[in-house]
């Protein structure tokens, strides 16, 4: 089994245009049926460090629209791995012709918790640089701490994730 490298590094204004490109090709999956995508995760939030890796998240009407044209989204590239331990989410990865993980794909229902959840949790750090940085710091320091095992990585940072994630839906609650 190879061990996945830990990397975090400096915001890159390129994110966003991987995003869009990624962006595009699932529209012309889906068409003509009306999805919401957006660039959720830190590679969405400008000048905050992350690992170079596009989250996006996209919202249908139910979760079989996403599972009817799941065969359209592994043609574009994208490796289907089910719920992957989030009830209610279609989850995918895709990797560069090297094997380097370079987008998430989470997939959820408009107006589930967890698409509200992710949103409200970027427009936070959007929002609030400081508390951005703070989060940036703490995912810089794991990444060195953790280089190659991920888990721990993600333990490491879970507690200012839940914090900020706390702070967040006090900031914006559901309506």
């Amino acid at each position: 089994m190879t061990r996945r490298r830990v990397e975090v590094v400096p915001y890159n204004s390129d994110w966003k245009t991987l995003f869009e490109n990624e962006k595009q090709l699932l529209e012309s999956i889906f068409l003509p049926a009306e999805v919401e995508i957006h660039h959720i995760g830190s590679t969405s939030v400008p000048g905050l460090s992350a690992k170079p890796i596009i989250d996006i998240m996209l919202a249908a009407d139910s979760l079989g629209q996403i599972e009817k044209v799941t065969p359209g989204i592994e043609a574009a590239g994208y490796e289907a791995k089910g719920e992957n331990g989030i009830p209610g989410r279609r989850y995918f990865q895709k990797h560069d012709e090297n094997g380097v993980r370079k987008v998430h794909l989470h997939s959820f229902e408009k107006g589930s918790h967890q698409f509200y959840r992710h949103l409200v949790f970027r427009d936070y750090l959007r929002t609030h640089p400081q508390e951005a940085s703070k989060y940036a710091d703490v995912k810089e320091k794991a990444a060195r701490k953790y280089e190659f095992d991920i888990d721990s990585y993600i333990a490491e940072k879970s507690p200012i994730v839940k914090e900020l994630e706390q702070k967040a839906m006090q900031w914006r609650p559901v309506k």
